[in-house]
């Protein structure tokens, strides 16, 4: 019993940073109607941003507090980000308003391309860290419940909690605020959206800027994970399964995807992969949602595109 909720608890926190990085594809597409293809490289350009603020921080003011140095390194990042949100709805969305979803779909390629070069660019090409002081070594949790415990990595543990906390955030702006209400009208439908007098550009800049705050938090937690090098802009297709399974026009959808996603991965690999070899935990995700699409198209929480055309 114990190993199995040592298991469970894994997924669930893994399943936590699929939703994040997934939230980034749901919250454009409900806005603006554009599946947008450049996340990833929006989880990349943002990692980048903290990796190098973080490191340079300190050679230009001296700060000696690694807890200081990132904090401002995260702002900065951030700004990056929303100048990244201005720019992208300036010179590229604004222009291609009523346009064809594929179009849509080969202006978000064309952005993924520019930003990946343009990171290369500004801050370089090696492996990166971001060290945000979040602890490495696992723990030993319910001692006194299970013989021996339940081994749990502290690292995945305050990961989670800040993709929870994230998540909870983002639903109340979206329900609490009036700015969350106009992007719920816009994503209903723009025409009448329009109609009552909500801007759509300023919203797609919004909600652009969102997504790129999520793209940070999530780049500097793979990024703290992994190291900050070109292949983060592959997270995006770990995300894929998940809007797939819960449905690309739901924001809770992302959050419910994301945590079978991470759980089956994990009880999938456990318990199956002796069986067949193991590998298991690499295809799980899109066989599940091949199957989705075959007889679930829209997801668990999603409605069919069709009826928002």
């Amino acid at each position: 019993m114990a190993f199995f909720l040592e298991t469970l608890l894994n997924g669930l926190m893994a399943g936590m940073l699929y939703s994040l990085v997934a939230l980034g594809f749901v919250l454009i597409f409900k806005a603006s109607g554009v599946f947008n293809f450049a996340q990833g490289a929006m989880v990349l350009f943002a990692a980048l941003a903290m990796a190098r603020f973080a490191e340079w921080i300190p050679q230009w003011t001296g700060i000696e507090s690694r807890w200081l140095a990132n904090t401002v390194a995260f702002v900065l990042a951030g700004a990056v980000m929303f100048v990244v949100a201005w720019l992208v709805e300036r010179l590229v969305l604004r222009h291609l308003v009523n346009q064809e979803a594929a179009t849509l779909l080969m202006a978000t390629l064309g952005i993924t391309y520019f930003m990946e070069g343009l990171g290369q660019t500004l801050f370089g090409s090696d492996i990166y860290k971001i060290d945000i002081g979040m602890p490495k070594e696992p723990i030993f949790a319910f001692e006194s419940v299970f013989p021996g415990g339940i081994l749990i990595n502290q690292e995945d543990l305050i990961a989670a909690a800040i993709a929870a906390v994230l998540v909870a955030g983002l639903s109340v702006f979206f329900q609490k605020t009036a700015t969350g209400r106009a992007l719920r009208a816009v994503a209903d439908d723009h025409q009448a959206a329009q109609s009552i007098g909500i801007p759509l550009n300023r919203i797609w800049v919004i909600v652009w800027c969102v997504a790129g705050v999520v793209a940070l938090v999530a780049g500097m937690i793979w990024g703290s994970k992994l190291g900050v090098q070109f292949s983060l802009a592959t997270v995006a297709l770990r995300a894929l399964p998940v809007i797939i399974l819960g449905g690309l026009t739901s924001v809770p959808g992302a959050i419910i995807g994301g945590l079978i996603i991470g759980v089956g991965e994990k009880l999938s690999e456990v318990y199956l992969g002796p069986f067949v070899g193991g590998g298991i935990e690499i295809w799980f995700a899109y066989m599940l949602a091949l199957v989705f699409l075959l007889f679930r198209p829209q997801g668990l929480f999603g409605e069919k595109i069709i009826d928002r055309v």
